[in-house]
């Protein structure tokens, strides 16, 4: 997976920061979500099995997931899996729940000046790491000049940073965290896990272990992380020391789980049915297997919809044929994506429409729906005006005698959620449209080096952050693979910088909703884009399993999970 970019923002005056009263906890949307100074006891909720009885302590939950990491380190590691593992060990400054609401975690409360370049948190005391550190400022401090840290080579949590410019100890329970420029998306960001907080003695002296997981992940989480055994397990047991919970966190003590264990099992076949056959208690389903899970007893899906950008096929526009906006347009309205996803994914996917998931806060741009609807003469007609109208022997365009064909790199072993046959629907539409596409099987190394050098038509992918500043990562100019960003459509245009940077900087939040809609817009409109569904979390559960919640990303929670049976 490629690195993640550093969202960009626009300069702006330094002022003192102020305080500001206390709310309830309210949306992102909202203008207390950029400079807020705490929150209510409203506490983060999550769609999934409420309590249907009173919790019973003990047992150990086994759940299964697709797929595996090379690091367990969220430092370093940009993966999904990695944050859902890791969530258990690492607790962060605030909590995001899935309504897009702030709530004090580590920090029990913070203050934003009004520039949004100085963040001063009030931290809880009474915590401690697992290895009995306690946790403070200077903890706090240790962990984001580590993340930021180019000996780190944080592939992600560096750049949630953004301008980060240093963190200031005022005293043992306030730290301030200073940036070069306005940096609004910093709250969310330090709700994930990529910037959860280790102890500042694991950093120091296990700094060349941290990737190896098991007892070199050392945090102040419900969960003690115990053996990692990569491409297998990970085994947890229970904090029981933990009493610091979100606020409004239904259960705000240690876990009632004894353990926990998660098991990769990357075939689809083998994981749905570990979850049938009870040798696990939960799973991460594959689409094809979700019908027939549903229609074994004693067994219960949840679907909850990824925040970010939706899996997508981003075009180059800067090489070959699709240099020519036409062309590009015409991959758009060639696609009959509606068809495609229906089919294979069985109507538990929506059809994206936006480069942004529709459970994005404070972004997504509704009005985009049926703006690139499939059609085929439309299609022809655009070709034909840039000039590929003349056909060869096979039926593909040519001009200058030259094919009309399009490269998209790929990685087999990484190939998931029926990829490969969504790939191939839409090779067989746009060869009806006289456009060949070549889908390159390469290795990993081969992979990266072609991202980083721009040679490639075509490049799918997705990413989950619920903050639609993660469009700067995708479509900033600076932000290109070659940098570490994940501009793959490398669009370079000064009006969508200044969206992107202004989303970034403002803390009217009707005016950064207006800023990202624009450029979403823009992305759209200009054909850099083929959205194609809405990436979605599909877990099942036995019924015996309680509590079961997801945060703003959509991932689970277990610290508040129980098994009755």
């Amino acid at each position: 997976m490629p690195s993640r970019p550093v969202p960009a923002a626009q300069r702006s005056p330094r002022r003192s920061p102020r305080p500001f009263a206390v709310p309830p906890a309210v949306p992102a949307a909202g203008l207390a979500a950029v400079l807020l100074a705490g929150c209510s006891s409203a506490g983060p909720t999550g769609t999934g099995a409420g309590p249907a009885a009173a919790p019973v302590r003990g047992g150990t939950l086994k759940y299964a997931v697709a797929v595996g990491t090379s690091c367990l380190d969220p430092h370093v590691s940009p993966g999904d899996v990695t944050a859902v593992i890791q969530r258990n060990v690492f607790d962060s400054l605030v909590y995001l729940d899935d309504k897009g609401g702030f709530h004090p975690w580590l920090a029990k409360s913070w203050q934003v000046s009004p520039d949004a370049r100085t963040y001063t948190f009030r931290l809880r005391d009474g915590v401690a790491f697992h290895d009995g550190t306690v946790f403070d400022a200077a903890a706090v401090k240790a962990n984001l000049d580590h993340i930021k840290d180019p000996r780190t080579k944080s592939l992600y949590a560096a750049s949630l940073l953004g301008p980060y410019t240093g963190a200031e100890v005022v005293d043992p329970h306030t730290v301030r965290v200073s940036f070069s420029e306005p940096y609004v998306p910093f709250l969310q960001a330090a709700a994930t896990p990529y910037l959860g907080i280790a102890s500042p003695k694991s950093l120091a002296e296990k700094a060349d272990q941290l990737c190896a997981g098991g007892a070199n992940s050392v945090g102040t989480g419900p969960f003690k992380e115990t053996e990692y055994v990569k491409n297998d397990h990970v085994e947890f047991r229970r904090n029981d020391a933990y009493a610091w919970a979100p606020e409004g966190a239904a259960n705000q003590g240690a876990p009632y789980l004894d353990g926990l264990t998660i098991r990769f099992l990357p075939e689809d076949s083998v994981r749905s049915g570990a979850l049938t056959s009870r040798q696990v208690d939960a799973a991460a389903l594959p689409v094809t297997a979700v019908r027939t899970v549903r229609a074994a007893n004693g067994i219960e899906v949840s679907r909850t919809q990824n925040p970010g950008v939706v899996y997508s096929l981003f075009l180059n526009t800067t090489r070959g044929a699709l240099q020519d906006e036409r062309v590009r347009r015409a991959v758009q309205r060639a696609v009959d994506v509606d068809a495609l996803v229906r089919s294979i994914y069985f109507g538990e996917y929506e059809r994206a429409w936006s480069p942004l998931s529709p459970t994005t806060p404070a972004a997504y741009e509704a009005g985009l729906k049926d703006s690139f609807p499939h059609d085929a003469a439309a299609a022809g007609r655009l070709l034909d005006e840039a000039g590929w109208s003349a056909r060869d022997a096979d039926g593909y365009r040519v001009k200058d005698g030259k094919r009309l064909t399009l490269h998209w790199p790929y990685i087999a072993s990484l190939v998931r959620d029926q990829r490969d046959t969504l790939a191939a629907g839409i090779q067989a539409d746009l060869k009806k449209a006289g456009i060949e596409l070549v889908r390159d099987s390469i290795d990993n190394g081969t992979y990266f080096t072609i991202y980083a050098s721009g040679d490639y038509d075509l490049w799918d992918n997705s990413w989950v952050r619920a903050d639609p500043a993660v469009l700067a990562g995708f479509y900033l100019s600076t932000n290109t693979p070659a940098a570490g960003g994940q501009n793959v459509s490398l669009s370079k245009d000064p009006e969508l910088d200044g969206w992107l940077r202004a989303g970034a900087a403002t803390t009217d939040p009707a005016a950064r909703k207006g800023n990202y809609t624009k450029a979403e817009r823009w992305a759209v409109e200009h054909a850099t884009v083929l959205p194609l569904y809405v990436t979605t979390n599909l877990v099942g559960r036995a019924q015996g399993v309680q509590g079961l919640v997801f945060d703003a990303n959509a991932w689970p929670q277990f610290a508040g999970v129980w098994k009755t049976r």
